[in-house]
């Protein structure tokens, strides 16, 4: 068993919510003055050099030994926020790898030594394509330990009930631009459960707010110079969340969420597939949704296999039974669509709910279906992650997240040249019409007490 103490700040990688599915659990001891939450680039550094080193000696591949089994892996990223400090010379680092079958793991490694020469001194293997093997708990000495997923509680499996508060930042950087350009980023809204009030907002170039014209997203619309390459953009915004239930209908009339898009087509194959999930099925639109989302659970794995995954593809995420939150949830809402429940998309951020600052790994998504007469929030990857969970997630979304927007195939006036927004959490680029990769943003947050 590992145990390690909390000499200082102490960040390490479990999965306890949000799409990506890591998270970090953080506490200060009164005896040492706290290390600030900061991506540290000597650890990071640190722990590419040893994967490197080992990657040259195992012949291209990084060696693993895990259940038995001797693999041969490939570096798919560090998480840069989830670098930490344990105290004098020593370190964390958590790592995806991925298997020539394309499993990918999530891999925690702790370090000694200071910069330019640091050493391993542990490797464990923490989640198989999102699934974490465990979890870490707190003991009264301060001391964290590995805990069993089974029997976790609700609160370290990611769901905060009731209502959460927190300060929520969005950081992105402008890439290397040689012409001009357009970006169009999502602005999060007030609704009947968050309250998000803008604190500052730093945008380079001149820039106007839009909303779009079928969910009323606000987006913010950047015109940019090559003078703004390497920019920063940075928004901070108080939100106050209220968990996510079961609610009536809005404004808009459900039949709108049969429609298709482009990524979630209305085809007899989905239609025949549905069909199959549904039989000896008796019941109303509520049972029928259910047996779709344990179809969906039964028939996805949460596998980043390719670069086709994470473009919410309903098509891809059938035919290959894989992907990431996006792709599940395109998959649940053509399967609902082709039985006439209509079924709607949503993405923003999942608060860590362990502790009350730091980093989020990302954007994360969910969905909803209409039934009864009301819309039912389900999230149905981090149910697929968390069995213990599957019940709560379908009806639920914890007080623990921020929605940035909703709705695919967005339409704004001026909208990008290569047609409407697929869905919009990070930034959209394009220059001369075609869009152009912006880095990852880099989410943070702060809870208030």
């Amino acid at each position: 068993m590992s145990v390690w103490s909390a000499s200082a700040v102490f960040t390490v990688c479990i999965a306890v919510s949000s799409g990506m599915a890591a998270d970090t659990a953080a506490l200060t001891s009164p005896a040492v003055e706290p290390i600030p939450h900061t991506v540290t680039a000597d650890i990071q550094a640190g722990i590419e050099a040893h994967i490197a080193k080992e990657t040259e000696q195992g012949g291209g591949y990084f060696p693993l030994t895990y259940d038995g089994k001797d693999m041969k892996l490939k570096l798919v990223r560090v998480h840069t926020e989830y670098l930490a400090n344990l105290g004098p010379g020593r370190h964390f680092a958590c790592v995806d790898l991925a298997s020539q079958d394309g499993n990918v793991y999530d891999v925690d490694f702790f370090l000694e030594g200071e910069p330019g020469d640091m050493r391993v001194t542990e490797t464990t293997v923490h989640k198989l394509n999102g699934r974490p093997y465990y979890l870490w708990r707190q003991q009264d000495d301060g001391t964290w330990v590995h805990a069993e997923v089974d029997g976790a509680s609700q609160e370290l499996l990611g769901v905060i009930e009731g209502d959460d508060a927190f300060e929520f930042v969005y950081n992105a950087t402008v890439p290397e631009l040689a012409e001009n350009g357009r970006m169009w980023i999502p602005i999060p809204e007030s609704d009947e459960f968050q309250t998000v009030q803008a604190k500052s907002i730093t945008i380079p170039g001149t820039h106007r707010m839009l909303t779009d014209k079928r969910y009323g997203n606000k987006v913010m619309f950047v015109e940019l110079t090559p003078a703004d390459s390497g920019k920063s953009i940075s928004m901070v915004f108080d939100v106050k969340r209220h968990e996510k239930g079961v609610y009536g209908c809005d404004d808009k009339s459900p039949a709108e969420f049969l429609l298709p898009e482009r990524l979630v087509p209305n085809t007899t194959e989905f239609k025949e597939i549905a069909t199959e999930a549904l039989k000896n099925k008796r019941g109303g639109d509520l049972v029928k949704a259910r047996a779709l989302y344990d179809h969906t659970i039964d028939r996805m794995q949460y596998i980043k296999a390719d670069k086709k995954y994470g473009k919410g593809d309903a098509q891809y995420a059938c035919d290959g039974g894989s992907g990431n939150c996006t792709d599940y949830h395109s998959y649940f809402i053509a399967l609902s669509r082709s039985v006439g429940i209509p079924a709607r998309f949503a993405i923003g951020a999942a608060i860590p709910s362990s502790r009350d600052d730091g980093g989020v790994n990302g954007y994360h998504c969910w969905a909803e279906f209409y039934a009864e007469g009301k819309w039912w929030p389900v999230d149905i990857s981090e149910a697929d992650k968390y069995t213990s969970l599957a019940t709560y997630y379908f009806g639920h979304n914890p007080a623990n997240r921020i929605e940035l927007s909703r709705g695919r195939d967005l339409v704004v006036e001026p909208g990008p040249e290569s047609g409407p927004i697929n869905f919009l959490a990070y930034p959209v680029l394009e220059v001369n019409g075609k869009p152009v990769k912006v880095a990852k943003p880099k989410f943070g947050f702060t809870r208030k007490s």
